[in-house]
């Protein structure tokens, strides 16, 4: 496994971009003031020892080298050693929808994106847990198995849409049986299956699935999203463009709460409605402290290898090369005329 120790320094990579406009105002500067003297063309063959080039490439160099011990401050690693240990935590499998209506916008951005972003910092509160998801519109997905590398989960989220799952409708109860099976053999871990979605369910009977779960002490908790007046879902990139029925009628997406209530009372879990505001995240994030926690077995790297000294090397042999090379042309090589 690779990584950076020190991850921070690459922040330093910043510089580069502001260097390359100094650089390049810093010659436009030199030509103008050139100009001040008379016709460039006519002071070229007065400025013979002048190189055009050198300049440039002794810059480029310069900004390798720097770009390399950045990357050397960061402390490259890969890692050697994998070894398998027991953490304090709990398993949640989160299902997310990804139908249709979750791209209307009665929740700013769209109901999707606000999940995401919601899933993201309920992520970044987990500690020594384990969590997985699973998609769902017509049917479910298993997107990321359960796991405790928390990066890999924050990647999947920002992949999410609707376009996963190729059959449109709303499984809720086909969602909360891939998440059942979905768990470790652990029966000591208190465990969790964290339902967004807009409730509007047509596939299957999910409070009989959510009672089934709850029979295997696996608690659902539903997360509600959208509003109850309901409003259009948007097709394509116009914000004019909404879905239609088949009598040529837009389709208005309500949050189905009754529903969503139900889902939770079976699966002796918690409903919260989600809105603009950070109130249904703080309300999942104390559901999650308030789970009981055991041992989770998980794989990690103990020992790192520095991988530095390379880039060390590569820094200090272009720094070699800029220190040999002048800025005028070489006496020697202006003399090679290789186009008569």
């Amino acid at each position: 496994m690779f990584r950076f120790a020190q991850p921070e320094y690459l922040y330093l990579l910043i510089i580069v971009p502001i260097l390359w406009g100094l650089f390049i105002y810093g010659r436009y500067r030199s030509r103008r003031n050139l100009a001040k003297y008379g016709n460039p063309s006519v002071l070229a063959p007065l400025m013979t020892d002048v190189s055009k080039y050198k300049p440039w490439i002794k810059f480029i160099i310069q900004q390798l080298a720097f770009i390399v011990i950045v990357f050397m401050l960061a402390r490259p690693q890969f890692g050697s050693k994998l070894e398998t240990v027991k953490k304090q935590g709990v398993e949640i499998m989160i299902a997310l929808d990804v139908s249709n209506s979750m791209m209307a916008k009665d929740i700013a951005p769209n109901r999707l994106e606000k999940a995401k972003m919601m899933l993201s910092k309920l992520v970044d509160e987990l500690d020594n847990d384990k969590i997985g998801l699973i998609v769902f519109a017509g049917d479910a997905y298993t997107q990321l198995p359960i796991t405790s590398d928390f990066v890999s989960a924050k990647m999947f989220l920002n992949t999410i849409n609707p376009n996963m799952v190729p059959t449109q409708g709303t499984a809720i109860g086909r969602a909360i049986s891939t998440a059942m099976n979905s768990f470790t053999p652990n029966e000591g871990v208190d465990k969790a299956i964290i339902v967004i979605t807009d409730a509007e369910n047509h596939e299957d009977d999910a409070v009989q699935m959510a009672k089934a779960a709850a029979e295997k002490n696996i608690k659902v908790d539903v997360i509600g999203i959208g509003s109850l007046e309901g409003v259009p879902i948007p097709t394509g990139n116009s914000e004019n463009n909404f879905i239609k029925d088949r009598d040529g009628n837009v389709v208005i997406s309500k949050l189905n709460e009754s529903l969503g209530q139900e889902i939770a009372k079976a699966g002796t879990g918690i409903y919260v409605r989600a809105d603009n505001t950070n109130s249904a995240l703080r309300a999942l994030t104390s559901e999650v402290k308030k789970m009981k926690k055991a041992d989770i077995e998980s794989k990690v790297y103990s020992q790192y290898d520095e991988q530095f000294q390379g880039l060390a090397w590569i820094a200090l042999l272009l720094l070699i090369v800029d220190v040999f090379i002048v800025d005028r042309k070489n006496s020697w090589l202006k003399k090679i005329t290789f186009f008569s």
